[in-house]
């Protein structure tokens, strides 16, 4: 089994900002936020979006951990995919920022 190397604060940082660049991505959050966890059917209705599209942000924001995601069965059989937002804090400042840069192990040019 091979195991993935621990992401760095730093790097973990950088994940959640590029997440939360999106518009989309920034309506998803406060969605799941304000109405609780949805299915992805529901969920693009509400936001707008087709299910595919959504399902390309709901990735993203689940591989930076803003997201989580449970397969679920309905009455009547269907797989149901719900999606409920993590608690996170995210702390901008210029000391949290200088910390979270040492740590990096993300080379920006590759």
């Amino acid at each position: 089994m091979k195991r993935e190397p621990e992401q760095s604060d730093g790097d973990r940082l950088l994940a959640v900002l590029a997440a939360l660049s999106n518009p989309h991505r920034l309506r998803i959050v406060a969605a799941l936020a304000g109405g609780g966890r949805n299915y992805v059917s529901q969920l693009a209705r509400e936001i707008g979006i087709s299910r595919p599209l959504l399902h390309l942000h709901l990735q993203k924001l689940e591989e930076a951990g803003l997201v989580v995601s449970q397969l679920e069965l309905s009455a009547d059989g269907k797989a149901l995919n719900y999606f409920d937002v993590t608690p996170f804090a995210v702390t901008l400042t210029p000391a949290a920022i200088a910390a979270a840069a040492a740590t990096l192990t993300i080379n920006p040019e590759k």
